[in-house]
């Protein structure tokens, strides 16, 4: 072979072997990552060629598949109740993709999860139809409904947690939306993905898990958890020493109250009518660390897993000691999710012990054999049981004596505590500020529910009749109720 074919024979064969490389690199490194591109027509068209698998409440399915006589998409997602249930679902699209629940289980729900492996080859062989798993969630239709219901037309959201279990039992967020308006790739459905869009109020995002607010006084009660745990309280009774006119540590500002009776107030009374100099001065002796550390053991600065992810909830850990005053009153850079809240509550309630919030109960297969079985993990134990206690006793003074009245049950056998807070924000507290509650109910069995509640704007309601004990503890209310009745 004379020089110039040898020279173009090896340069052929270093093109046939790139060309070899390309090839593998393409269906054994990139495989995964290409087959699961949102840009890959395929993957879409092979989610709904198929019905899907539902999402399950109780015993009964709120999604739903139709034949949407179409030549690439054959099944279309259907839900029922879809504005009350599009925080837990999410949304499952032939143009724009899935979210939740619906993306995070679209392998069990389009029965293409190597778990279905066996289902999809005996099917081969039985001609049975291919059809997705099911998806069996934590959640109480009846607390959900109370929930949804009870924000009605306000911006807001609700959690509530079964504090034993850490199964969250409902998610509610308004203005919500109806995720079968955008199913489909028709011009009704573009038409519909543009006006959720641009809608100012933002409907579609879950803010029961994906928005932060200043907390205001529901923060409280970590301040009064790290006061008792770290020895600055062991008499919840007991006057403490805090003059009317406390000052703001590295300031000449004095620390407002908007109750009367504040000087030198117990503990217990200080949460009662939710003086702001008394915790503020207990998050001062505290110190910034130690006030940290019993935030992040209830979770803060932490992104948290249901297994849909929630923002992580803050609390400054650079703060200085006036930040860090102001943050102990659910001030300043502290901010937090409802799902947050509800998880303080929940382990105050479940006598300090925190278990990690889920609500995905089951997955299972088209035949209704068990997949996985999600079981109660514990996540942390911020307080001592003897703190925890300490606790209920001020929060259920709360209810019976303070702020909290309207989440009062009147059940025989149940006692519930809770805090209201009104939290201001915008430059100069101009804003219309958030009205927020925590509670739980209790029987001689222990809690079987938590609950937050922000209403975040209240259309119709005057600044000044803004209150957490007004607004959001009727809701709470509402949601503990149904939650025992479904109990028995």
């Amino acid at each position: 072979m004379n020089k110039p074919l040898r020279r173009v024979a090896i340069f052929c064969g270093l093109l046939v072997l790139a060309l070899l490389l390309r090839d593998n690199w393409i269906q054994f490194v990139r495989a995964d990552e290409l087959s699961t591109h949102a840009s890959n027509k395929r993957v879409r068209i092979e989610r709904y060629a198929n019905e899907r698998g539902n999402i399950i409440v109780g015993d009964k399915p709120i999604t739903g598949s139709v034949d949407s006589k179409d030549e690439y998409y054959k099944y279309k997602r259907t839900y029922v109740d879809g504005p009350m249930w599009a925080p837990v679902t999410g949304f499952a699209s032939q143009a724009y993709d899935a979210t939740q629940i619906e993306k995070i289980e679209d392998g069990i729900l389009t029965g293409n999860d190597d778990q279905l492996f066996f289902d999809r080859t005996l099917a081969m062989f039985t001609g049975e139809k291919k059809k997705g798993g099911d998806v069996v969630t934590t959640l109480n239709a009846a607390a959900q409904k109370a929930a949804f219901e009870g924000l009605g037309k306000n911006t807001g959201a609700v959690v509530a947690i079964e504090p034993k279990t850490g199964k969250i039992l409902a998610m509610a967020s308004t203005p919500s939306y109806d995720p079968s308006s955008i199913a489909g790739y028709s011009r009704a459905d573009e038409k519909a993905w543009i006006a959720l869009e641009k809608d100012k109020n933002k409907p579609k995002l879950n803010r029961a898990l994906r928005e932060i607010y200043p907390p205001g006084s529901v923060f409280k009660v970590v301040t009064a958890a790290a006061a008792l745990e770290n020895g600055k309280v062991s008499d919840i009774n007991a006057p403490t020493d805090t003059p009317e006119g406390w000052k703001i540590p590295l300031s000449n500002r004095e620390m407002v109250n908007h109750a009367s009776g504040c000087a030198n107030a117990s503990l217990n009374r200080a949460l009662e009518i939710s003086c702001n100099s008394v915790f503020a001065k207990l998050g001062d002796d505290v110190g910034r660390d130690k006030m940290v550390e019993m935030a992040e053991k209830f979770g803060f600065n932490a992104e948290q897993y249901t297994p849909v992810r929630s923002a992580a909830s803050v609390y400054d850990r650079k703060a200085d000691k006036g930040g860090n005053a102001l943050s102990s009153i659910g001030q300043f850079n502290t901010a937090t999710t409802p799902l947050q809240m509800a998880m303080v509550t929940a382990a105050i309630a479940n006598d300090g012990k925190l278990m990690k919030p889920y609500m995905i109960d089951q997955l299972r297969a088209p035949n209704l054999d068990l997949i996985k079985q999600n079981e109660p993990e514990e996540m942390s134990r911020p307080v001592s049981q003897e703190t925890a206690q300490k606790l209920q006793q001020m929060m259920e003074n709360v209810v019976s004596n303070g702020t909290g009245g309207n989440a009062d049950l009147k059940m025989d056998g149940v006692k519930v505590g809770g805090k209201t807070g009104t939290a201001q924000h915008g430059e100069k507290n101009a804003k219309r500020p958030y009205a927020w509650f925590i509670s739980y109910a209790k029987t001689a069995e222990g809690s079987p529910v938590a609950v937050a509640v922000i209403v975040e704007d209240s259309a119709g309601t005057n600044r000044e009749d803004i209150s957490g004990g007004g607004l959001a503890a009727p809701i709470a209310k509402a949601v503990m109720k149904a939650v025992l009745k479904t109990r028995g």
